[in-house]
C-alpha cells in the first residue's frame, strides 16, 4: 500500500518527490549508521516522504531528543501525522526545507546535531538547492553532520561547495541503487 501511495505522489510532483519507490531498509540503515543517538539532542529530517528513515530515527533516538520532520508534500504530511501521533518530541512541518531556520526559531532551537535528507538535489531547481544547503550549514552545530542520499554523483561537487569533508558510500540494495553522502561543514 505504501508504494502505491508513493507512486501516486511521484506522478503528481516528480521533481519534488524524486523517486519512484520508497527507500529500502538497507538504505535507511546506511543513512542513520553514523548518528550518535546517545548524544543527539536535535535531529532534522528533510523530505521524510512515507517515513522509511523516520521509522529508524524514531526507534533509535532518545525519548527526550527532538526530531523535526520537514515535508512539503501535503499527502505525505497527512500520512506522517497519522503514523506518529502520540509520539513525544516529534514535530511535523508542512513546508519546504528552505524555511527550516524559521521553525527552529519557533521551537527555540539554536543548532542541530544532524540533518538527514531525502531531498532529490538532482531534480530540485538550483536556487532551491542553494537555499537549502546554506540554511543547513547555518543550523548545524560545529561537529554536526548532514547526511543525504542521491541516485547519481552528479550533485556531489555542488554539495561539496558547502561541506569540506564528504564520505560517500554506495548502496546497491535499493531501487534504484543510491549513494549516501555524509557531509561535515567547514
Amino acid at each position: 500500500m505504501r508504494i502505491i501511495k508513493f507512486l501516486k505522489e511521484y506522478f503528481k510532483s516528480p521533481r519534488i518527490v524524486g523517486a519512484v519507490a520508497p527507500s529500502s531498509e538497507r538504505l535507511a540503515e546506511k543513512m542513520i549508521s553514523n548518528i550518535d543517538f546517545e548524544k543527539a539532542n536535535y535531529i532534522i529530517e528533510y523530505g521524510p516522504g512515507t517515513g522509511v528513515f523516520t521509522d529508524k530515527l524514531v526507534k533509535r533516538k532518545r525519548q527526550d531528543a527532538i526530531l523535526l520532520l520537514v515535508e512539503c508534500n501535503k499527502e505525505f504530511c497527512r500520512q506522517l501525522k497519522e503514523r506518529y501521533k502520540g509520539y513525544d518530541n516529534i514535530i511535523l512541518i508542512n513546508d519546504s526545507a528552505e524555511n527550516v531556520d524559521k521553525y527552529l526559531i519557533d521551537c527555540n532551537i539554536e543548532k542541530v546535531d544532524y540533518v538527514v535528507s531525502g531531498l532529490p538535489f538532482a531534480s530540485l531547481p538550483k536556487n532551491v538547492s542553494n537555499k537549502i544547503l546554506k540554511k543547513t550549514i547555518s543550523i548545524l552545530k560545529k561537529d554536526g553532520l548532514f547526511i543525504t542520499f542521491q541516485y547519481t554523483l552528479l550533485k556531489r561537487e555542488f554539495i561539496a561547495g558547502y561541506f569540506t569533508k564528504i564520505a560517500t558510500e554506495r548502496v546497491v540494495l535499493n531501487v534504484p541503487p543510491a549513494y549516501v553522502l555524509r557531509c561535515q561543514k567547514f
